[in-house]
């Protein structure tokens, strides 16, 4: 089973039901739903997700979502060597960094984004919702 971390968009395209991404991003629940993979998220992404939430859906929405959340998807820890990690990754957007690091930390097979140009200079497996579900049913 593969073991992918979802990128903030992705989660907040299921928690803000943001069209037209939240089909895509659905269809990768479904597979953890089947078993087919196992999800995963950065501590950092979970105070993203409340911050972003709670502007459009209030603060119990917000909440309320999260907790949903943990039960689905592992979440995993942001210390002093994942920083330091990220730092010499040394992407555009650091918090992109942090999720390459903690993604390597941990073993993880790939990150899906829908801003895979931001990981472009990374050397970890990144794929946008669309490619990581061909790619999964054999299409590519």
């Amino acid at each position: 089973m593969e073991r992918v971390l979802f990128d903030t968009n992705i989660i907040l395209d299921i928690a803000l039901k943001r069209s037209p991404y939240f089909s895509l991003a659905s269809d990768l629940f479904g597979m953890i739903d089947e078993g087919e993979i196992s999800g995963h998220v950065t501590a950092t992404t979970i105070s993203d997700i409340y911050y972003i939430s709670k502007k459009e859906k209030g603060h119990q929405q917000a909440i309320e979502f999260i907790s949903n959340l943990i039960e689905i998807l592992d979440v995993i820890g942001v210390d002093r060597e994942t920083i330091i990690n990220a730092l010499k990754i040394g992407l555009k957007d650091f918090e992109d960094s942090i999720q390459v690091s903690a993604s390597q930390s941990f073993l993880l097979d790939c990150i899906i984004t829908r801003n895979k140009i931001d990981f472009e200079k990374s050397d970890f497996d990144v794929f946008t919702p669309k490619e990581y579900l061909l790619q999964s049913r054999g299409q590519i």
